[in-house]
């Protein structure tokens, strides 16, 4: 086994080799932040959730773009973010910290509660999975509903930076063959 792993070392370019580390750092730490967040309160995860929405881009700044609101009798409704930054329309949030598989029943519901505020447009986060009876669903109705998972829901949080900090930056430089007169 040992050779093999050598083997497929001396075939793989440096950057190849650098990219294969820094996708399992990725992964690893995105494991790591599912663990946070399923250790973290129901109120800290619909916080995090509006953050990241606003750091994705949608509504303008955190102050107001969005909120969280979930609370008892929330009516499935856990925040609401701008869509863009003029506020022509708003985009209904649902967080679900859960560690089982969200079914169709669930994704339902929260239809539902669109359809209660006359919205056409959702988005359903959760730290776990969805079922593919689930995401069927979401692609047949006359809705927007947008279902990001525990995966995604982490590869975003690295991707904006929310939940994370950077620790290392390294630069791979290469020769200008400009500078030389090459073409």
């Amino acid at each position: 086994m040992r050779q093999k792993n050598e083997t497929e070392t001396e075939t793989q370019t440096p950057e190849e080799e650098l990219e294969s580390i820094y996708q399992a750092m990725r992964h690893k730490l995105a494991d790591e932040l599912l663990d946070q967040i399923i250790n973290s309160s129901p109120e800290f995860f619909e916080e995090l959730v509006v953050n990241l929405l606003v750091a994705m881009g949608y509504g303008g700044s955190l102050h107001d773009a969005g909120k969280a609101i979930g609370r008892s009798g929330d009516g499935g409704i856990d925040g609401i973010i701008k869509e863009d930054k003029l506020g022509l329309d708003a985009i209904y949030i649902q967080a679900k910290r859960w560690e089982g598989t969200v079914g169709r029943p669930v994704v339902q519901a929260f239809v539902g509660s669109l359809e209660g505020v006359r919205s056409r447009k959702g988005v359903l986060i959760t730290t776990s999975q969805f079922s593919h009876d689930a995401r069927e669903y979401v692609n047949r109705i006359g809705m927007t509903i947008v279902l990001i998972d525990g995966h995604e829901l982490a590869d975003l949080m690295i991707d904006h930076g929310v939940g994370v900090s950077p620790h290392a930056t390294y630069v791979v430089k290469k020769i200008d063959l400009d500078y030389f007169g090459g073409e």
